[in-house]
């Protein structure tokens, strides 16, 4: 596609199950989060992750939000010069107001650095 516009409409996810309405500051309120992406007050990993659900939670485009969503971790995450060997199991089946599922999700994001890092020092065999 030459161009992909944010959506013009109302988002859905899980079946039709999630509704994520646009409002006219939803587009500025994601500018807005992943600007926070890069605040360096805030560990990475939980930047990483919260840059990852802002995605799947506000659905910015008609198709393509969940693959988007892990492009934009790892976009994170690489601008702080980790890059991840593994994502798996990375997802999310948790509801947008969940913040336990949130904080869950930035100690996954951190095990994977960790792993990542120690998978990089470990000597091969």
């Amino acid at each position: 596609m030459p161009e992909v516009r944010f959506r013009q409409g109302d988002a859905f996810a899980k079946g039709g199950r999630e509704r994520y309405a646009l409002t006219p500051h939803t587009q500025r309120d994601f500018e807005h989060c992943l600007r926070d992406s890069a605040d360096p007050r805030v560990p990475l990993a939980s930047r990483a992750a919260r840059a990852y659900l802002d995605v799947i939670f506000i659905h910015p485009f008609p198709d393509g939000n969940a693959r988007l969503a892990v492009l934009t971790l790892a976009y994170v995450l690489e601008s702080e010069g980790v890059r991840l060997d593994r994502v798996g199991p990375l997802q999310t089946t948790r509801y947008a107001d969940d913040a336990a599922g949130a904080a869950d999700l930035a100690d996954l994001v951190s095990i994977l650095i960790r792993s990542t890092h120690q998978r990089a020092i470990r000597p091969r065999h």
